[in-house]
């Protein structure tokens, strides 16, 4: 686990510095340059501060090993790091758009006066969006390597900043070129991207903490693997659950009634081993239950 760890540390080191640097440059210019969307986008940048910073102590408790209170370990705290990165997300997503709102609606009734903003913000955007697009890069590719749900957050975040630049890009552009109300309208399509990643990250990450089965495929490949166990009669309650990178399965498996209680457990074994032999690299342990098969699953 020590090299999964150093390289979910580099990825949140490395994040947490790019963000202070832009969080500063886009809402000083954002001010400065009287630029609603670069604004937005410089406010989004200080929450990812905060909960870079937030991230960083939760991986550092998930290292920690297995206990007497805490016997599967401590890595579940990875899957609430992401839970709380997605509600930093949303929060901040909903504070920009009402902001955004109510700027439009301030140009719309004349209560305050419309800005033009300078190329300085555009430029401050697309270098943004190039960083950005590393970030994600580097974030996704450090996801597969590790399967740790903070990264995988992080790099959804990274893509949601790339929107982001992308629309202060065209807001500004577009003001420049007459529609004043299209800045304050890229920042709430930024909001918008930001709520979205938000509630995808929450949903996402609670799943794995509900001890959801990961999809319907996995569910159907331990099905299929168990059909080649003979004995097996059939699956009838099938539970995973989810440890950081690894997961454990419950598997209650009906089997012939007649059978004695030491050939039970010797197919339950086989299954067993199989499924191990399968998921090597993620199954940490399985729990086999098995009972004479009834009419209703015969």
């Amino acid at each position: 686990m020590s090299d999964r760890d150093h390289i979910t540390s580099q990825t949140v080191n490395l994040g947490m510095i790019v963000n202070i640097m832009l969080s500063i440059a886009k809402t000083v210019i954002g001010i400065l340059g009287h630029s609603q969307a670069l604004l937005a986008d410089g406010i989004n940048s200080v929450s990812d501060v905060i909960y870079y910073i937030a991230v960083k102590i939760f991986m550092r408790q998930a290292k920690k090993p297995a206990d007497s209170e805490h016997p599967y370990g401590h890595r579940q705290l990875e899957s609430i790091s992401a839970i709380v990165v997605g509600a930093f997300i949303l929060t901040t997503g909903i504070a920009i758009f009402f902001e955004s709102i109510n700027k439009i609606y301030d140009l719309a009734t004349g209560f305050s006066q419309a800005r033009t903003a300078p190329l300085i913000v555009v430029l401050i955007a697309a270098g943004t969006l190039l960083i950005k697009v590393f970030l994600f890069l580097f974030s996704k590719r450090n996801y597969r390597k590790t399967n740790n749900p903070t990264l995988r957050a992080l790099a959804d975040d990274h893509f949601n900043d790339i929107m982001a630049a992308l629309a202060v890009i065209v807001g500004v552009v577009m003001a420049r070129l007459g529609f004043i109300w299209m800045d304050p309208a890229a920042g709430a399509v930024v909001a918008l991207f930001i709520v979205r990643t938000g509630v995808s990250i929450i949903l996402e990450s609670s799943a794995e903490l509900m001890d959801k089965v990961p999809d319907q495929a996995f569910a159907d490949k331990v099905r299929e693997i168990a059909a080649t166990v003979p004995g097996v009669k059939c699956i009838e309650e099938l539970g995973s659950h989810r440890f950081g990178p690894y997961f454990s399965i419950e598997i209650t498996i009906c089997v012939d009634g007649r059978i004695s209680v030491d050939e039970g457990n010797s197919i339950a074994h086989a299954l067993e081993e199989k499924l191990k032999d399968h998921y090597r690299d993620s199954l940490s342990r399985v729990m086999i239950h098995f009972h004479p098969e009834d009419k209703t699953h015969a």
